[in-house]
């Protein structure tokens, strides 16, 4: 079975309208710099994975649609490069510490769904996105939520 995420993205640096403009529908997700967050997509994500891209910093949040992993975690080169807002000097080409997955548009979620919606959703109680301090912008969802979520615009994929 494909895993299942929500990656978190502030619509002013990288929106779900730039990932449909991106070639081809697919971007990296670089510049993750959370060990925690790493550690999912380094070890645990891989292609064919299903992703909720969810506006975070937005009025209101929102999950505005579903992503597919396309690329199995590699080298961040992003923290490689002095003049890249991602620079990390501790990373190097020989031991690289960030990682990141290309993912490419899957559907729309219209309309998006928004947070106080989830908030309000039976079944997602436990949720990552919904528990008081989670700030990581890569989040593990269990297939019971992803259902859940899937059933509140009767998305069949």
């Amino acid at each position: 079975m494909a895993g299942l995420w929500l990656l978190k993205s502030e619509p002013s640096v990288f929106s779900w309208q730039d990932l449909k403009a991106a070639p081809n529908q697919t971007t990296c997700w670089e510049g993750v710099r959370n060990y925690q967050a790493r550690n999912f997509m380094r070890d645990q994500m891989a292609v064919g994975d299903r992703v909720f891209f969810y506006h975070s910093n937005a009025k209101p949040p929102a999950i505005m649609g579903i992503a597919e992993v396309v690329k199995p975690a590699y080298p961040d080169h992003f923290a490689w490069t002095p003049e890249s807002k991602y620079f990390d000097p501790k990373s190097t080409p020989d031991k690289p510490i960030w990682f990141m997955v290309d993912i490419q548009y899957r559907c729309d979620i219209t309309p998006p769904i928004t947070l106080p919606e989830l908030r309000q959703t039976k079944g997602l109680e436990t949720m990552l996105l919904l528990q008081k301090g989670c700030r990581l912008s890569v989040q593990s969802v269990t297939e019971a939520e992803w259902q859940r979520i899937l059933s509140l615009r009767n998305i069949r994929l």
